[in-house]
């Protein structure tokens, strides 16, 4: 029996700004994807039912309030122009990867599926999360470019477990999964501070690896140019963002509140520098909890973040 690999937001029909939803993946034909990748693979039993599994829908509903939906055509100060810059790019919606209740890890397969897929297309895919597991199959796919990417990583948290509970490819480790792929090369990982799930032996293992490792105070104390300056040139790269690198006075709704994390002035300054750096193939969005929301403050900044990095790519010329 044939299984759809994506279906509809369920919190309503609507698509991130209201950009025109693809029904199948094999329909794709896109210049960018946003995708919702819910469901990563829990820990513990409670841990099924994840407030975080809500955020792509809840992303998009955000999105499509009617203050927010000129976003699309209005001149964007933080992109110097509209957010498409008037060119013919094409903007599709693939709605959530499906997922199978007997068996969790169909979810991470369909996903390696989908995100292969629109890579194949030379695409650019933007995924909304779900938990830190959910970039582990999207960075499977990240193989069909045949080529050593830069992993960039900007979290509270190191996330190389190697399990948790003899779960190996949950919210701790996609670092370490990561470092396991060939086509992985350089990895740079932004904004770490805290008391989080690494033991010393993990931070010992990326930088085994040579992992470049600027933990928050560092950033600040450097400041954002220099931290572009530790990145490798020319990419390509791909970004990985856990909400909780972000300070909580811009994104309250993280379970892991920690202090000290990029302010939007740096993360927007951040994000464009690295479009500007060399090919940026896709980006994350996880870990967001609507629930812990204060007045919108987490969607207003996650909105502002993916249309800064679809503007900047389209800016960058990714697709002409």
């Amino acid at each position: 029996m044939k299984t759809d690999l994506i279906s509809p937001p369920t919190l309503s029909p609507h698509s991130f700004l209201n950009f025109p939803m693809v029904e199948s993946i094999n329909a794709f034909d896109g210049d960018i994807a946003i995708l919702g990748i819910p469901y990563g693979l829990p820990y513990e039993t409670h841990a099924m039912a994840n407030d975080q599994s809500k955020a792509p829908d809840a992303i998009r509903q955000f999105t499509n309030q009617s203050d927010i939906l000129y976003t699309r055509n209005h001149y964007d100060w933080d992109l110097k122009g509209p957010l498409l810059d008037g060119r013919s790019i094409k903007v599709l919606d693939c709605g959530n990867v499906t997922t199978d209740m007997s068996n969790h890890n169909e979810h991470y397969a369909r996903a390696e599926q989908v995100a292969r897929k629109i890579f194949n297309k030379s695409a650019t895919l933007v995924t909304l999360g779900g938990d830190h597991g959910i970039p582990i199959p999207v960075m499977r796919a990240l193989e069909v470019f045949d080529r050593k990417i830069t992993l960039v990583h900007i979290d509270a948290h190191l996330d190389w477990r190697n399990e948790i509970n003899g779960v190996t490819e949950g919210y701790s480790s996609p670092i370490r999964r990561a470092s396991e792929m060939p086509w992985i090369g350089e990895i740079v990982q932004i904004g770490m501070r805290g008391i989080g799930s690494a033991r010393t032996t993990d931070v010992a293992d990326a930088e085994a690896y040579g992992a470049t490792i600027i933990d928050a105070y560092e950033m600040h104390d450097i400041g954002i140019d220099a931290v572009l300056d530790r990145i490798p040139e020319d990419g390509p790269f791909y970004l990985t963002i856990d909400a909780d690198g972000i300070d909580p006075t811009i994104m309250p709704a993280v379970i892991a509140q920690t202090p000290g994390g990029l302010s939007w002035i740096q993360l927007r300054k951040f994000v464009h520098g690295l479009v500007r750096k060399g090919r940026v193939l896709g980006m994350d969005l996880v870990e967001i909890a609507p629930q812990y929301d204060v007045g919108n403050t987490t969607m207003i900044h996650a909105e502002r973040l993916i249309c800064n990095f679809i503007g900047s790519c389209v800016r960058a010329n990714y697709y002409s």
